[in-house]
């Protein structure tokens, strides 16, 4: 092992944390596909990242592919190379990017699985017998009335929402802030957590959404708890959190088709992944074209 090769990926997670503020679950997929280019290199005799070329970068995307790792997996590895690549330049360890004109494997397009209305309205009436039901619910509602991500909403403070507005202030990816509005209904839910929490909720604790023991909300109690009312509700399928924003972009688009619209209301920086997460219907969208476009419109004999 060479410390100049395991020196640089500790500084760059360290960049990544501070200075582009990316959340630590992405710190910790980046130090691990970072861990499997440092072990390649080693496996190689490669000493220091000037001494590494396309050629290595494109075989090691082959090897992890051929040992079996999903494309999309190499996708990610390579992009996690490729930025690495970037900020040794930039601090003057490289010349050149030896990553970029490597391409990963195509991976097939997935579409994203979604909760119909009525599943979506079975869902959501859940008996607000205690506290943490009603804090369930809201939870739940706010989930798909905003689209919010799952890091979003247990990232909430009480300053967040505006119930008088019906807007709500999300810190998304790469913290970038968005204002998105909250449905009716959402809001009433909101209102009625809100008159419960400061019995559970740790004095000076600022977190919207709290827990039995009085503090902020964990990701992995937010995905046990929408599991639980899923099971008891009686729906068939696995429900996680992200499922309620596949289908809350879904569900808006196929009302509104303002594709521009949902893609600022998800916080999605390219239009590409809005088209991919709401299952958009081509070939409506062509019917619509062939029946509203001058140059498309068959002329009336």
């Amino acid at each position: 092992m060479t410390e100049e090769l395991r020196r640089w990926p500790g500084r760059f997670i360290a960049h990544l944390a501070s200075e582009r503020r990316l959340s630590s679950h992405t710190g910790s997929n980046y130090s691990r596909d970072l861990q499997a280019l440092v072990s390649y290199c080693e496996s190689l005799g490669i000493e220091r990242w000037h001494d590494l070329d396309s050629q290595h970068v494109r075989q090691f995307a082959a090897r992890a592919h051929a040992g079996g790792l999903a494309p999309r997996s190499v996708q990610r590895r390579l992009s996690a190379a490729r930025s690495f690549f970037r900020y040794l330049i930039r601090e003057g360890e490289l010349k050149s990017n030896p990553g970029v004109e490597v391409r990963a494997p195509k991976a097939a397009k997935r579409l994203p699985n979604t909760l119909d209305v009525d599943q979506i309205v079975q869902l959501l009436e859940i008996p607000t017998e205690d506290a943490l039901a009603v804090r369930d619910r809201a939870m739940m509602e706010f989930f798909y009335s905003s689209g919010l991500r799952l890091g979003e909403l247990v990232g909430l403070d009480t300053t967040s929402v505006d119930l008088r507005d019906r807007t709500v202030r999300v810190v998304g990816k790469g913290a970038k802030t968005r204002i998105v509005p909250i449905g009716r209904v959402a809001c009433s839910a909101l209102a009625a957590w809100q008159r419960e929490r400061g019995a559970l909720a740790s004095p000076e604790e600022p977190a919207l959404f709290v827990g039995r023991n009085g503090r902020r909300l964990g990701a992995r109690a937010v995905q046990e708890r929408v599991r639980y009312w899923a099971r008891r509700r009686g729906l068939p399928q696995r429900v996680h959190p992200h499922l309620f924003r596949h289908s809350f972009a879904t569900h808006l688009l196929e009302s509104s088709r303002d594709l521009r619209g949902v893609q600022e209301l998800l916080g999605h920086a390219d239009i590409a992944t809005t088209q991919i997460y709401t299952h958009l219907d081509f070939q409506h969208l062509a019917r619509i074209y062939d029946a509203a476009h001058p140059r498309a419109r068959r002329k009336d004999r």
